[in-house]
């Protein structure tokens, strides 16, 4: 059975369109990178997915289940989800922010057990943010507040990581450490589904990538070929080489 499954998916928002007649699998382990311009509907179809916008036709599943209809404590020990943007109005430590994500697996009073406490700090030794476990979350940078929240996704546990620009603010070695963790996640069993404008991170650690463009899955394979297919040069406006560093390492430019 697939993680995710998609048949002829399209999503409305305020009368129109935006995404179209989408229909995909992703299986287990798989780590799947989403391109294209913006507006493209590439953040519609990840909510979507989550279960946060209905699909005005087609029919989405999560692990069998229908993420708009089944319970959010059910869906959340199977997903995780990281929007764009988050917004946190009290004043919580960096840990408590991070241990938020184990609340569809507690009971009771919901107290952090020793399995929780442990998973946390996991998660924050993943996105390298342990040393700020103390710290105040509304005080920390926009790129250590969004290492901590991709922490939180991760304490979750879940099967399935969906992520919205997850490396948006990063510096470029904490951006390419978020995907490397990815990767390890990915080959260790978990899917994830992830929104990126980075071409080159997206090339190299990608196994598949899809490209939105006017809300419709216009290429899908692997990164190298997406990237140098017509219509991705139609999408952006512009062209996108392909190349190799004498270490090995692909790169994407435009030209």
């Amino acid at each position: 059975m697939a993680r995710l499954a998609l048949q002829d998916v399209t999503v409305g928002l305020g009368g129109k369109d935006v995404v179209s007649n989408v229909s995909v699998e992703v299986g287990e382990g798989e780590l799947v990178v989403i391109v294209g311009p913006n507006g493209a509907g590439k953040t519609t179809l990840l909510r979507a997915i989550a279960g946060l916008v209905p699909a005005r036709t087609g029919s989405i599943r999560v692990m069998g289940h229908d993420p708009s209809n089944a319970k959010r404590r059910l869906i959340a020990r199977d997903l995780a989800y990281l929007p764009q943007q988050y917004d946190l109005a009290f004043p919580f430590a960096v840990e408590e922010v991070v241990l938020l994500g184990r609340y569809a697996r507690q009971r009771g009073l919901g107290l952090a057990s020793e399995e929780d406490l442990a998973a946390a700090r996991a998660a924050m030794n993943a996105t390298d943010v342990e040393a700020l476990a103390t710290r105040r979350f509304d005080e920390l940078s926009g790129g250590e507040a969004r290492r901590v929240i991709i922490a939180q996704a991760l304490c979750q546990g879940a099967k399935c990581l969906l992520l919205d620009e997850p490396t948006s603010g990063l510096d470029p070695a904490h951006a390419r450490a978020v995907f490397e963790m990815l990767r390890t996640q990915c080959d260790s069993g978990t899917t994830a589904v992830v929104v990126t404008h980075d071409l080159d991170l997206a090339l190299r650690f990608g196994g598949t990538m899809w490209l939105i463009a006017d809300g419709r899955l216009a290429a899908r394979g692997a990164p190298s070929d997406v990237l140098a297919a017509a219509a991705t040069q139609k999408a952006f406006g512009v062209t996108i080489h392909v190349g190799e560093l004498p270490s090995g390492a692909r790169f994407a430019v435009p030209t």
